[in-house]
């Protein structure tokens, strides 16, 4: 759902606008606005997402009010010149609609908004899980290869390169088992061996000197070395029962 300011000092213009949001079910429409004074109050009281902006208004333009703004929503401007379009799109403007303003024109602009929006809040979800360590990225087969800490099972290390044993599969990079495990958290992750380190969430179980977790619907046992059999176990007294 998208939060829409419309303004235009022509209530007309206004009336068509309001008609066209509502039936677009993805559109709310927050306030209508006669000018710029009015929509930067707008902008203060609404989470608005996008705006329908006139551009030859009193007071202040459109192309004028918008350079005011320091993080302004997306902006389609509304006109009846066509001559405005270059400074509009100069100001990384989403649309231009020329007036009489059409519904099929409307709704093209509209789906450009709401892949934007899309867009964004993708760009938003990745930027999340990079600063939340849900993932890291690996160099394999000439491509940077993502990788997703709920994925991983255990690696296997290789002399010069390791094996990334996921739920969906195998990953082989070139790198040190030293260099991929800094970039682990701590708390999902332990070396069992200098050859293996296992994702806690995905041990099944522990046999004396090895560790079972599941691969691909088979067991597979993992040794637990001697240097990293007391931490280990350690970890595993704190979650006993």
């Amino acid at each position: 759902m998208l939060n829409v300011l419309i303004v235009d000092d022509e209530p007309l213009a206004l009336d068509v606008l309001e008609t066209y949001i509502r039936q677009i079910p993805e559109l709310k429409l927050v306030q209508r606005c006669s000018n710029a004074i009015e929509a930067n109050e707008a902008l203060k009281k609404h989470d608005v997402d996008l705006v329908f902006l006139d551009i030859q208004m009193p007071q202040l333009t459109g192309i004028d009010f918008v350079k005011t703004l320091t993080h302004p929503p997306m902006v389609v401007f509304t006109t009846a010149y066509a001559n405005y379009a270059l400074q509009g799109f100069d100001l990384n403007a989403l649309d231009y609609l020329l007036k009489p303003i059409s519904f099929e024109r409307f709704l093209k602009a509209v789906n450009k908004a709401i892949e934007q929006a899309e867009l964004q809040e993708r760009e938003s979800q990745l930027i999340s899980s990079f600063e939340s360590g849900e993932f890291f990225f690996v160099k394999a087969d000439k491509k940077l290869v993502k990788v997703n800490f709920d994925d991983v099972i255990y690696i296997e290390g290789l002399k010069d390169y390791v094996i990334i044993s996921q739920v969906q599969g195998r990953i082989i990079t070139l790198q040190t088992m030293k260099s991929l495990e800094e970039k682990l958290p701590p708390g999902r992750f332990r070396r069992i061996h200098r050859s293996y380190i296992v994702a806690l969430d995905k041990i099944a179980a522990v046999d004396g000197n090895m560790v079972e977790v599941m691969e691909r619907g088979k067991p597979k046992l993992l040794p637990i070395g001697k240097n990293y059999r007391d931490d280990l176990f350690d970890l595993i007294e704190k979650n006993r029962l």
